[in-house]
């Protein structure tokens, strides 16, 4: 599987930041990005104070390849770069294997942290 992680910096970022980040998850990216074709899940990550992450897997390398292309070309002006004040560190990544415990996934856009 085809891994894409993007991360942005959070330690000089305005106070406040991660809950905005979270409130615009919930509010527009979590329904964005639930019907992006080519895309088998995206996990939204965070550490506080630290960092704050889009986790894709993707069904082939060349729709993780389209996506970061175009995910390049606009990252300067991303809601979560306006947000953070920084821009995002980009990483392609190998998906191993994914298991799947037997309470399975929680499909939801709410922060609970």
């Amino acid at each position: 599987m085809y891994g894409l992680s993007v991360r942005w910096s959070l330690a000089d970022a305005p106070s406040g930041t991660l809950e905005r980040l979270s409130e615009y998850v919930e509010a527009e990216s979590h329904a964005k990005f639930s019907g992006l074709p080519g895309l088998r899940f995206k996990t939204w990550r965070a550490r506080a104070g630290e960092w704050f992450e889009g986790t894709y897997v993707f069904v082939s390398d060349e729709a993780r390849a389209q996506f970061q292309a175009d995910f390049e070309t606009r990252a300067a002006d991303a809601p979560a770069t306006a947000m953070t004040g920084a821009a995002p560190r980009i990483e392609p990544f190998e998906v191993v294997a994914v298991a799947s415990g037997p309470d399975g996934f929680r499909s939801a856009a709410r922060f609970e942290g």
